[in-house]
């Protein structure tokens, strides 16, 4: 029998409160756990008090560490930090200034430069709130002193279709070390006069000079309206989400290879990697975890996608930008008349936080779970087996194609008109199908309530028409020897 009493005298009452007098209110300042001499002003997980410079410290030399841990960004390399205005990426962007300008032998020696790119369009937003958050977002560009870009979401309805193909990566004589390239660089700056010991930047040049561009103007009227029918014709916000975030990948992705960069550094936090780990996972998209929330993403060919931000937990990210300063601009979610479970992506973040509050360990558990998996199921050989969208690897060969087979099945079964619809709708359907393909299992899910192929961007059917016309001819040049041996055999 249970002695235990609580507040309403039942041992039941009791169990939840005792979890929470582990850590009992004290009245006495805890000391930092790394000087021992300044008082803690934050605690970050259980027993981890950190005052304000020790946290400080600790909170750059893990920036600093996971850079130099992977040592994927060279000396003298254009890098471009793609910002949503957010606390991760806002913190992203303070490292990085700091690690510019601190007075140590070991400061970056990458080059800088910043793209904000602005969904206000999709994001319910009126033109006067669009133009405001702009030019909130400017301030804080300009006042950083780095070049910058800025883009509209409406700008990825003109993108060519070669973003949807994997660009040529760099041939030649082999690449130096690591090592190697930063001596290298340093000698270089030495002997170009530089009198600090070889650490500061090589020119910007003219293409990305820090300047102050004219007001942002937002783009016309109709290329607006163009993009809300494309998203207004999508059937769930799951799928709305996942357009959102293509677009903004190929619009940053698009930028990067016109100007010049080698690398995008992306803001996800620990907390996002571990939602978009359990999400990815619900939206079929398992076999490429490793490339979707892991440090280096080389998917893309000739341009790379870091995440240095991965070791850091939403709450010291808030700690941080609180204690120092650090501006930010938050923008609001997708629209949605669902106010409850609108989209998986939104309903597995609640489910992690939740289970956050009760459980700490929760979001590092996902996450270095995450750690385990390895990136070759991703990788593609040939351009048939990779996907149209995602230009990951088809994962749909063998026994998988059982399961995927009625997933697939489109609205084919409408009564037929007379006449000329019914040959468009036959024809409408032909083409939806010729897109199903070229898809791996999670973009196939997706495109299913993406709507009519006419709303989809122009160069995502334009790299679609390519690839079905040369697969036809593959397929004719692969069926003309067979015929012309006929005669011969009879």
């Amino acid at each position: 029998m249970c002695d235990a009493t609580g507040d309403d005298g039942g041992c039941g009452a009791d169990a939840a409160p005792e979890r929470r007098r582990r850590l009992p209110a004290d009245s006495h300042p805890r000391p930092c756990m790394k000087c021992g001499q300044g008082t803690a002003a934050l605690v970050i997980r259980l027993g981890d008090a950190f005052c304000r410079d020790c946290f400080r410290e600790y909170f750059v030399h893990k920036f600093r560490a996971m850079l130099g841990k992977n040592r994927v960004i060279f000396p003298g390399e254009k890098v471009l930090l793609a910002l949503s205005g957010g606390p991760a990426s806002s913190a992203m962007l303070r490292q990085v200034q700091e690690g510019l300008s601190r007075e140590t032998a070991k400061k970056l020696r990458f080059i800088p430069s910043l793209i904000y790119v602005d969904e206000g369009a999709v994001r319910g937003l009126s033109t006067a709130q669009r133009e405001q958050s702009l030019a909130r977002m400017e301030t804080l560009l300009q006042a950083t002193g780095f070049p910058y870009h800025l883009a509209h979401l409406e700008q990825a309805l003109e993108l060519p279709a070669s973003i949807l193909q994997p660009g040529p990566e760099k041939s030649g004589k082999p690449s130096p070390s690591y090592k190697e390239a930063v001596e290298g660089f340093i000698q270089q700056q030495r002997q170009e006069g530089d009198g600090d010991g070889g650490t500061s930047l090589p020119d910007l040049g003219t293409q990305d000079a820090v300047g102050s561009p004219p007001t942002p103007r937002l783009p016309i009227a109709a290329r607006t309206q163009e993009l809300l029918r494309l998203f207004e014709a999508v059937e769930t916000s799951t799928a709305r989400e996942e357009l959102l975030q293509m677009l903004r990948t190929h619009l940053i992705l698009q930028t990067a290879r016109t100007r010049g960069y080698t690398k995008v550094m992306t803001g996800e936090s620990c907390t996002r990697v571990a939602i978009k780990l359990l999400t990815n996972l619900a939206l079929g998209r398992g076999a490429f975890l490793a490339v979707d929330t892991g440090f280096v993403d080389n998917r893309h060919g000739d341009v790379m996608v870091v995440r240095p931000m991965r070791e850091y937990m939403a709450k010291e990210i808030a700690f941080y930008n609180h204690f120092f300063g650090v501006p930010t601009v938050i923008a609001p979610p997708l629209p949605t008349k669902r106010q409850e479970k609108p989209s998986i992506h939104r309903l597995i973040e609640r489910f992690l936080l939740g289970l956050q509050e009760d459980f700490p360990s929760t979001i590092s558990t996902v996450y270095r779970t995450g750690e385990k998996l390895s990136p070759a199921p991703a990788k593609a050989s040939s351009e048939s087996q990779r996907c149209l969208l995602c230009l990951c690897a088809l994962d749909i060969a063998g026994e998988e194609e059982l399961a995927l087979e009625p997933t697939l099945i489109t609205e084919e079964t409408e009564p037929a008109g007379d006449g000329c619809c019914q040959d468009a709708t036959a024809a409408g359907a032909e083409s939806r199908a010729a897109f199903i393909p070229l898809l791996c299992y999670g973009c196939r899910l997706t495109f299913k309530e993406l709507g009519p192929l006419a709303t989809l961007p122009p160069y995502v059917r334009a790299e679609a028409q390519r690839r079905i016309r040369r697969a036809q001819m593959e397929q004719q040049s692969q069926e003309v020897p067979l015929e012309d041996e006929e005669p011969g055999k009879s």
